[in-house]
């Protein structure tokens, strides 16, 4: 159908004509046709200042100080010179053009960190229908700190990781979230997940997702923890357990001579650290195990190939630690198990991994795939929307472009599929982007790609 170029003509238009039923935002989002950036205005007078990025619905402008000790937020003034002639490129903008505050106005400036903690530059998190922002800052990194406590040998410790919950209209500080002695990978945005209100924060050095609740109040509330242990009792029920156990092996004790009761009292104390995989590893396994069970009718059959496929990977399958996590919806996670190399390297492409759906409710593991596995690509180019989680409150992110619902995606993703050397490779590379950073993906009209074509490689 045609579209006229005139921007009058397009606001008539609209005026005039309804749109068929359930086509209102993507008609909408036509009118973006006519409103082009067409310019770029050079040697701006810019603050001295770290720009992070927009918030999704375009109401602040997040920055920090070069010191990365405060925040300070921008509103934008929106359009500031016009122009009525019909060449407009010919005339040159006025001189507050190149001034930085023609554009924005400062709303607050906000020390966030203390004297030995700087703010993660590379950390934000917006929600929208509280207009929240969630911030963190940290104290530096220890790479050679010894594995106590549980801790995993290889992943580096922060002394002291904040997250600060602000209220961006005003900047006030509504609560905090200490995790000390412990490595949350904030780069990108990649250790912490925000669903609607469930905020999903993993522990790479304890191995444990933190899932908390953001209140309309602005508290945050820690719901449950994933990964010593899946059930809320679970703790309390090995403790209990390890207790009885204890009582009975103490009276089978003192019915042995004396001269062996002191021996046997220090073998039969419990050391439930040692003696079990954490909750989280132990439905893994037992998931795997099933599947292969399953697989084979006959028994002799089946105990070969749990030979070959479980017991001889067994203690790579235990090795496995939590790299990434995701929310699918309100009740299941995207995880992604790999390599400790591999969870706490800057390019974890090149290591094996592992991703897995698992149902909080019933604390039970669904699938399990190797990231390069042609199943689950198949499911990723198929249902790729399925992999965003996106929040209900925010209509215009269901319609960011991805290949499962725009043609013009799914051409592009099968010429380069086309034009891959290697078809292992390509899917392995597909996968690694597999469970998806958080609020990565801007749903601007601009990277609708059944508007306008643009080359991600340069924009992104």
């Amino acid at each position: 159908m045609y579209r006229s170029s005139n921007i009058v003509a397009r606001v008539f238009d609209r005026q005039i004509c309804t749109p068929a039923p359930g086509t209102s935002v993507h008609h909408a989002r036509r009118f973006y046709e006519n409103l082009v950036p067409s310019h770029t205005v050079y040697e701006v007078e810019c603050p001295d200042h770290s720009f992070r990025k927009f918030t999704d619905d375009g109401q602040y402008l997040i920055s920090f100080s070069r010191n990365h000790q405060e925040l300070i937020v921008y509103r934008p003034r929106w359009l500031s010179f016009s122009c009525k002639d019909e060449d407009c490129d010919k005339h040159d903008l006025p001189s507050r053009a190149k001034r930085f505050d023609s554009f924005f106005s400062q709303l607050y400036c906000v020390p966030l960190a203390s004297c030995n903690e700087l703010i993660c530059k590379d950390f934000f998190l917006y929600m929208e229908s509280n207009q929240f922002g969630l911030f963190a800052t940290s104290t530096a990194q220890i790479h050679d700190a010894p594995a106590v406590g549980g801790a995993v040998h290889g992943v580096p410790s922060i002394e002291k990781i904040t997250f600060h919950l602000l209220r961006l209209e005003d900047g006030e500080i509504l609560d905090k979230k200490v995790f000390s002695n412990d490595f949350v990978n904030l780069t990108h945005n990649m250790g912490v997940f925000l669903y609607d209100d469930l905020l999903a924060i993993v522990s790479l050095r304890y191995q444990t997702i933190h899932i908390l609740q953001i209140r309309d109040s602005g508290n945050l509330v820690d719901v449950r923890a994933i990964g010593e242990f899946c059930r809320e009792d679970d703790e309390l029920f090995l403790n209990s357990n390890a207790q009885g156990m204890a009582f009975s092996d103490k009276n089978k004790q003192l019915q042995l001579p004396g001269n062996h009761i002191e021996n046997h009292m220090h073998q039969g104390q419990p050391n439930l650290g040692n003696s079990f995989l954490s909750g989280i590893k132990q439905r893994l396994l037992s998931f795997i195990f099933q599947g292969l069970w399953n697989e084979e009718r006959d028994d002799t059959l089946r105990i070969q190939r749990l030979r070959k496929k479980f017991y001889f990977h067994f203690q790579d399958y235990v090795d496995l630690i939590i790299w990434k996590v995701q929310f699918l919806d309100r009740h299941h996670l995207l995880i992604k198990f790999g390599s400790v190399d591999g969870g706490v390297s800057r390019n974890a492409d090149h290591h094996p991994a592992f991703v897995a759906v698992y149902n909080m409710d019933t604390t039970e593991i669904v699938s399990f795939y190797q990231n390069s596995a042609d199943e689950l690509y198949l499911l990723f180019e198929q249902f790729c929307d399925h992999f965003h989680a996106t929040s209900r409150n925010s209509m215009y992110m269901n319609f960011i472009s991805s290949h499962s619902n725009n043609i013009h995606a799914l051409e592009q993703l099968r010429s380069i599929k086309d034009k891959a050397s290697s078809s292992a490779q390509f899917v392995k590379k597909m996968l690694a982007s597999l469970p998806f950073s958080c609020q990565s993906q801007s749903p601007s009209p601009y990277f609708d790609q059944s508007l306008f074509r643009f080359d991600d490689k340069v924009y992104y």
